[in-house]
């Protein structure tokens, strides 16, 4: 049985420290991520690998990590492109990749600047369930 897809609300707030985002009620990634490069000498950067993995009875054609940190952090680069969050410790991530109903995504590295001790706290994918080569 499918669940019906709910579009996300985001509302702003400007008396709130940090950002916050709205999922689309769907489970439908699971995502891991990874510091696998920590600031060094010469390096001042966080180097984080984020997966999704597709689990669902629809395709996808867009995709938009929300991803929290335990501070704020500035945002460097990434495979996608930065929606919004700069300067907090929430960045909204689109991405573009076809997936299919199975399929796993590996982001790839999102790299930030932050303070030392830099964790992420929570990471999730929401899906635009579309696809136009498919009716699902």
């Amino acid at each position: 049985m499918r669940e019906n897809y709910e579009k996300p609300i985001v509302l702003a707030n400007e008396e709130l420290a940090e950002g916050v985002y709205a999922a689309s009620g769907t489970d439908c990634y699971t995502v891991t991520t990874n510091i696998h490069q920590k600031p060094e000498t010469g390096r001042g950067d966080y180097r984080i690998q984020v997966n999704g993995a597709h689990s669902a009875d629809h395709h996808s054609t867009a995709q938009t990590l929300v991803i929290s940190f335990n501070q704020a952090v500035t945002y460097v680069s990434s495979n996608g492109s930065l929606a919004s969050g700069d300067g907090s410790a929430a960045l909204r991530i689109d991405y573009a990749y076809h997936n299919n109903g199975s399929d796993n995504i590996g982001l790839g590295d999102l790299i930030v600047t932050a303070d030392q001790g830099l964790a992420v706290t929570n990471a999730y994918i929401i899906c635009n369930m579309t696809c136009s080569q498919h009716d699902s």
